[in-house]
């Protein structure tokens, strides 16, 4: 890749590129909306950035870019209520560990917690659950910069047709500068980690997905071979993996072998059958019990790029099934797993598990190898079901499209319209998704 410059953003996957013109990192909400002024002035979009863990261009922008690493204060802590107020740049580990100081957590996150706060939440970043949904679900409250640059604040009992649009807002509806979390005491989860061939997982699904808390299972092309997550609250006490086989498992061969695995296999395409087949293997059954947060997310050092959909979750079985025949009719090669999560219905409008139970089926490729064959026949099999890509992750869905999966789609373009009719917040991603 050619040197970024300081004026230059890319994100973390290496695959989207911007050059605003300017470059501000605001310290307040202040700051924010006297930048959102000077743009306005200036006639420039302007977008916010987290930290690129989206692989769309969602954050991008050739305007004014808004970093977020000076808006990271914890604002407030109600430890009887369970409310946090956080502002938008706190990334999600510092927020998991401020937490745990106050004896809270959040009730559900995803894999990862590198993300900002208002990066993870504006794309609807989510984990797998049974009674506890995303992120979107976990707020309760919002402080934003509209394209005005006036600062307006929402929950359910103030603005509530902004907050159930502006939860999942993709950055269109205003800058997000503060959330207000509704957490949860603190609490352990017993994480249990099993080898299980793909059809026993099959068939078992209905089982999994109401008999745990929270299930998610990644399947291995070209073998038979899946790892299943099952992870329930537990009293205690905390039984947290030694030192070594957390070393082993997360940081050597789930990072350090699997990231030599991939750049072999991009060099010798015919080997991945079999490395597959060895990591399928490798990472063995394994029970532990740890504070929620080291449970849910795991380091990802490996680069890829991803494609998620969320689908009715009774069509997951029947999908999966077409997905791999679709693998081996077309004759890929395929080296990272396959990851399958559940959630229960969320009432953010673009949440892609609005209204619905929900499966998310996630693909992913090593960042260096090409994509756009296998993630744009996956997608072939997914849309007819009514599927809803992730925003953060590469799709080529748009506008036309979306308006016939989400019932509240129009009602999110109109809200746009009043609130920024100039589209101060558009890009080129918006303009796909939203239309003009």
């Amino acid at each position: 890749m050619p040197p970024v410059t300081p004026q230059t953003w890319r994100n973390w996957a290496g695959n989207q590129r911007a050059t605003p013109r300017r470059v501000v990192t605001p310290r307040s909400t202040a700051d924010v909306a006297a930048a959102v002024k000077a743009a306005a002035g200036a006639g420039l979009p302007v977008r916010m950035t987290g930290t690129g863990h989206s692989f769309t261009d969602v954050a991008a922008t050739e305007g004014l870019l808004l970093r977020p690493d000076g808006l990271t204060e914890l604002r407030s802590v109600d430890t009887a209520t369970g409310l946090v107020t956080a502002e938008a740049g706190m990334p999600l580990k510092v927020f998991n560990e401020q937490l745990a100081q106050h004896g809270l957590a959040l009730a559900n996150m995803g894999d990862i917690q590198e993300q900002t706060l208002a990066g993870a939440t504006q794309t609807a970043t989510h984990g797998t659950g049974r009674d506890a949904a995303g992120l979107v679900s976990q707020i309760a409250g919002l402080e934003l910069v509209l394209a005005d640059g006036s600062v307006v604040t929402c929950s359910r009992e103030e603005r509530p047709e902004l907050f159930d649009a502006a939860r999942a807002g993709l950055g269109a509806l205003g800058v997000v500068t503060a959330i207000t979390w509704q957490t949860v005491p603190a609490f352990l989860l017993e994480a249990r980690e099993e080898p299980m061939r793909w059809e026993e997982v099959l068939e078992r699904l209905e089982e999994f997905a109401t008999g745990n808390e929270h299930f998610e299972f990644y399947w291995f092309p070209h073998t038979d071979g899946c790892l299943t997550k099952r992870n329930n609250r537990a009293a205690g006490p905390a039984e947290p993996l030694g030192r070594f086989r957390h070393w082993l498992d997360d940081e050597f061969l789930s990072n350090s072998v699997f990231g030599v695995a991939n750049r072999v296999a991009r060099r010798f395409p015919a080997t991945i059958t079999t490395i597959n087949g060895v990591s399928a293997r490798a990472l063995g059954a394994r029970t532990y019990t740890d504070v929620s947060h080291n449970v849910f997310t795991s380091p990802r050092r490996v680069r890829f790029k991803e494609q998620e959909y969320a689908i009715p979750r009774e069509e997951l079985a029947d999908a999966l099934r077409e997905v791999r025949a679709l693998i081996e009719r077309r004759g890929w090669r395929i080296s990272f797993p396959i990851e399958v999560r559940l959630l229960p219905p969320e009432d953010a409008w673009l949440s892609m598990a609005y209204g619905r139970d929900s499966a998310f089926i996630a693909i992913h490729v090593y960042h260096a190898t090409p994509h756009e064959e296998y993630f744009r026949g996956v997608e072939e099999v997914l849309t007819p079901l009514g599927g809803r890509p992730h925003w953060g992750k590469l799709h080529t869905r748009d506008a036309s499209y979306l308006e016939g999966v989400y019932p509240r789609f129009g009602d999110f373009l109109a809200l746009r319209d009043r609130l920024d009719p100039e589209r101060r917040f558009a890009n080129r991603y918006l303009t796909q998704v939203l239309g003009t």
